[in-house]
């Protein structure tokens, strides 16, 4: 996504959060601002945690809890998607509507690389087809060793 679609769609995605909390009559506190806001700046797939010292490294009175109610708060209304990968360690990633991705996950490093197959996605559709199944969600995960880790193994 350039620079100009990603600022519209934070826009769009806080619009929808605004009109989340309205509805459930949440307020907008300084410090849920603050989380959003480096929410939105922070890699994908970030954990609660890695979020926690991002925030608190602006304030440092910002409790544990706050963010994780953000982060829920997030997941709710749309605006993020939780992960658990085979670590079970949750994370967050901004949701983008038309984008599915799948990922590749390093078992020694923990590295996360997302990645988009149309062959994948094609298959998966025809598999479905044969047994008449309809599709609703999937999530594809593979695990394995990747390029860095595999490298560095073969130096020592």
């Amino acid at each position: 996504m350039n620079g100009s679609n990603l600022q519209e769609h934070q826009t769009h995605l806080r619009a929808l959060l605004e009109a989340y909390m309205a509805k459930k009559g949440l307020r907008s506190t300084e410090q849920r601002r603050l989380i959003v806001d480096e929410f939105f700046k922070a890699p994908a797939h970030i954990t609660i945690e890695d979020l926690l010292s991002q925030v608190r490294a602006i304030d440092p009175k910002v409790g544990y809890a706050t963010v994780y109610r953000t982060l829920k708060l997030l997941a709710e209304c749309g605006v993020a998607h939780e992960r658990r990968f085979h670590d079970g360690v949750t994370r967050y990633e901004i949701a983008h509507e038309d984008e599915h991705h799948d990922h590749l996950i390093c078992v020694e490093c923990g590295t996360i690389t997302e990645f988009e197959e149309p062959a994948i996605e094609r298959i998966q559709e025809e598999v479905a087809a044969k047994y008449g199944f309809s599709i609703q969600s999937h999530k594809h995960e593979l695990y394995g060793v990747c390029a860095n880790c595999r490298s560095r193994k073969r130096l020592t």
